[in-house]
């Protein structure tokens, strides 16, 4: 049985340490901050409660095989899961509205073709056919998978299947994602849908590259979740397993230091001037912050995967509105900037900050655990913002209102009272320089969108989370933890779930 210091409780670093605890090693997570969850928080007032961080579920066969693994009641024992459907509801910058059913890939061409027309509609489940080939085909080595010693291969090979696109007597494919809406799909509506996925993660679509098309597939192949009482409960779920499992933690604990020994970790040094010995170290944090804690070492070798930073932070209105939920209203609408100029100049930093009309998501749940009653609705309205962006927290909110206004009807009457979240907030809750949020790995574009390997140079040393491989997300979260438990449990030869 070996001692097991962990940095951080968030997502990751609790998958990791309930799986690391049933396999009979004695986990210690010392956190920062007083509560678990990360990014994972919830914010209460006057009978309302929102979720401040991530707001819905993909991919939750994740956390059922965490349960799984780890304990004898399953997920859904722990949570109520609710299939959102429709999964989102789209409003374009010339109006046009579509809604798109849950995992449901036929359904979700059929409603593009009475909204948009059969030929967009076709054009979409052509696309769908290629994005499931990058699936396939870059499925294993950037989720399930350690990240491979030769990753500049992940980096080089673009597994999307483009379509040759001729133009000027030259023959090309799409190597981005901006050139498959233009060149393969050809509808400003269809192009800001594809984007949108993009989007949500700061990533500008005329720089990410065409393998982001896995985004839309795995939302459209296997939906998208809510967990009844808001995501905090998932948080709390994942928690009270590690409890269960007799994993230890020790909140308002910093850590200062990595403590190396002989060459490898040995334990952590805290801000008490305590020490905290172990046989073996993970780290949930930022690279930035691993680079403090470990001081002169060199945990990352020449030829690696380097650490890196989110482009791009979130900016999150909270909002509390007098009258109920009506009914059929969608879960999540995205509303679409009507300057995509404008927006793509703004996620450069070029702009200073928000556009006048950037796209959004408003989530707005069907669940009375979040109001005070039925007369009373909770919604929060989300938009990236670069790291570093200028503008005030209540610019940055009349942005958001007003754009949430195309999707709400009398949004302003019905609003009681509003908070604002920003990066500031993010960078409190989770340790992220400028309140950066980590990307979900992705391949090509010369590994510009990978994260660096769970383990070290630093022998004894492992990274959880979401700046680690396989990136960003509460999925993908969920996945390096599992990771890093192989890597402990079967040594540098494991090669992940089969």
């Amino acid at each position: 049985m070996a001692r097991i210091a962990v940095i951080g409780a968030g997502m990751g670093a609790m998958a990791a340490a309930a799986r690391l605890a049933v396999a009979g090693h004695r986990v210690v997570v010392h956190e920062r901050t007083e509560t678990y969850g990360g990014a994972l928080r919830r914010v209460e007032w006057d009978g309302f409660s929102f979720d401040a961080g991530p707001g819905l579920l993909p991919l939750p066969a994740v956390y059922r095989d965490l349960f799984v693994k780890t304990g004898k009641e399953p997920l859904e024992a722990c949570v109520e899961l609710v299939q959102v459907d429709p999964s989102s509801h789209h409003v374009f910058a010339d109006g046009t509205r579509v809604s798109l059913p849950n995992a449901s890939r036929a359904g979700v061409v059929s409603a593009l073709e009475e909204s948009l027309g059969p030929a967009a509609a076709r054009r979409w489940g052509d696309f769908l056919v290629r994005a499931r080939e990058a699936w396939d085909r870059a499925r294993r080595p950037l989720l399930e998978e350690p990240l491979w010693p030769n990753w500049q291969v992940l980096a080089e090979r673009e597994p999307y299947p483009a379509v040759p696109h001729k133009r000027l007597l030259r023959t090309r494919t799409a190597g981005t994602l901006a050139e498959v809406g233009a060149w393969e799909l050809r509808d400003p509506r269809l192009t800001a849908l594809l984007e949108s996925y993009a989007l949500a993660h700061g990533l500008d679509p005329r720089e990410t590259p065409a393998s982001a098309a896995v985004l839309p597939y795995m939302e459209h192949a296997f939906g998208t979740w809510y967990v009844r009482g808001g995501m905090r409960e998932l948080a709390r779920a994942v928690y009270e397993r590690c409890l269960a499992r007799r994993v230890e933690f020790r909140f308002g604990t910093e850590v200062t230091g990595v403590l190396e020994k002989d060459g490898r970790a040995a334990g952590l040094e805290l801000a008490d001037g305590t020490v905290a010995e172990a046989d073996l170290v993970v780290a949930g944090v930022a690279p930035e912050v691993l680079d403090r804690l470990v001081r002169e070492t060199r945990v990352r070798g020449d030829g690696e995967v380097p650490g890196r930073r989110g482009p791009a932070s979130r900016v999150t209105v909270l909002l509390a509105l007098r009258g109920g939920r009506p009914e059929g209203t969608p879960h999540r609408t995205v509303v679409h900037t009507q300057d995509r100029g404008a927006e793509l100049e703004s996620l450069s930093g070029a702009s200073g900050g928000l556009p006048a009309h950037p796209t959004v998501t408003v989530l707005r749940p069907d669940d009375p655990a979040l109001v005070p009653d039925a007369g009373h609705e909770a919604a929060t309205v989300t938009a990236v913002v670069p790291v570093g962006a200028g503008g005030t927290p209540e610019a940055h909110a009349e942005k958001l209102i007003t754009a949430a206004g195309r999707a709400i009807p009398g949004l302003r009457d019905r609003l009681l009272r509003h908070e604002v979240r920003t990066p500031a907030d993010i960078a409190g809750e989770t340790g992220s320089e400028g309140g950066a949020v980590p990307v979900p790995a992705l391949a090509a574009a010369g590994g510009r969108l990978l994260q660096p390997s769970n383990s070290t140079r630093l022998p004894g040393l492992f990274t959880v989370g979401g700046w680690s491989h396989p990136g960003g997300g509460l999925p993908h979260a969920g996945m390096s933890g599992a990771l890093v438990a192989g890597l402990i449990v079967e040594g540098p030869e494991f090669r992940g779930s089969q």
